[in-house]
């Protein structure tokens, strides 16, 4: 029987992320190993088939291999470092969060009033956690990679393999944290649209109050709530993303340092540069002469 990291290779053939046939799952590949470094990751399950990530947040390392699993129940940048093994690429398994689904299967949960991971209270708000590879996830999982192998499979079975995992996340540890994702009036719940639309709007003015409104909370709730969830301040988030997007476009897409501070947010080129610097540890423009030099 092939591996999970045999099933994935044949579908991850550039480096970076690769879509596959069943939507909302895709097939990462890395052949180098990297250091720390910022990243914006999206909410959902990354499961590793060869190699090991580490995810560096609030002082804390999350790290993840093939014996766990990765859940990110709301979009989240932090810093992140990979290792690639000796004998081939890093390949994961990557499963964006289909909310419709976690929905009923939460209804489920709730008729057949299911104990355990899922229906524990959640003291605690988890915008990202590491739970093991059971057995049962395991086979889940290679039958979802499976599926991606074969245009005909992956149609007609990809939703339901995809729900199969989602199962298998819920029942797991820190169950209870993707619940809240659909439960009214948790704090994932009311702060999950109002991250997206950071997200999705990141270059444009955002104003706190606004956000806090679109959380429907006080802006005081709002700072304490996002803080808690989000290990930094509303203004740190935004702040973090914006730079993070600009050095990949300075990295990935050899913009300008001016046309990038304007492409995510900034008016003032000059503010631009000073905060890259000291978010950064080098100016903007040491990232452009780096790419000209590889080049």
């Amino acid at each position: 029987m092939p591996t999970l990291a045999q099933l994935l290779a044949p579908l991850a053939a550039t480096e970076g992320y690769n879509p596959t046939p069943i939507e909302g799952v895709g097939v990462y590949r890395s052949n180098e190993t990297t250091g720390r470094e910022p990243l914006c990751y999206s909410q959902g399950i990354i499961i590793m088939a060869q190699g090991t990530k580490r995810v560096f947040l609030d002082n804390q390392v999350y790290e993840y291999n093939p014996d766990n699993y990765l859940v990110l129940t709301l979009p989240t940048p932090a810093d992140c470092e990979a290792i690639t093994p000796p004998d081939g690429p890093l390949l994961s398994l990557v499963m964006d969060l289909d909310l419709s689904a976690l929905h009923e299967l939460v209804r489920i949960f709730d008729e057949c009033r299911q104990t355990g991971g899922a229906n524990a209270p959640s003291l605690n708000a988890h915008t990202l956690y590491v739970a093991p590879a059971t057995r049962a996830f395991n086979a889940s999982v290679v039958r979802l990679a499976e599926a991606l192998n074969d245009p005909l499979a992956a149609k007609a079975l990809g939703p339901g393999l995809k729900k199969e995992l989602l199962l298998h996340a819920l029942r797991g540890p820190n169950g209870a944290s993707l619940v809240d994702l659909v439960r009214h009036n948790t704090q994932l719940s009311r702060l999950e649209p109002v991250l997206k639309h950071v997200h999705a709007h990141f270059s444009e003015p955002l104003d706190v109050e606004q956000l806090a409104a679109l959380a429907n909370m006080s802006p005081a709730t709002f700072h304490r709530n996002f803080r808690q969830v989000a290990a930094q301040s509303p203004i740190q988030y935004i702040k973090r993303i914006r730079l993070t997007r600009a050095r990949e476009l300075l990295s990935d897409q050899g913009v300008k340092v001016s046309q990038a501070a304007s492409l995510v947010g900034y008016e003032s080129a000059s503010q631009f540069s000073r905060e890259f610097k000291r978010f950064y540890g080098q100016p903007p423009q040491a990232v452009t002469m780096a790419l000209q030099t590889t080049a």
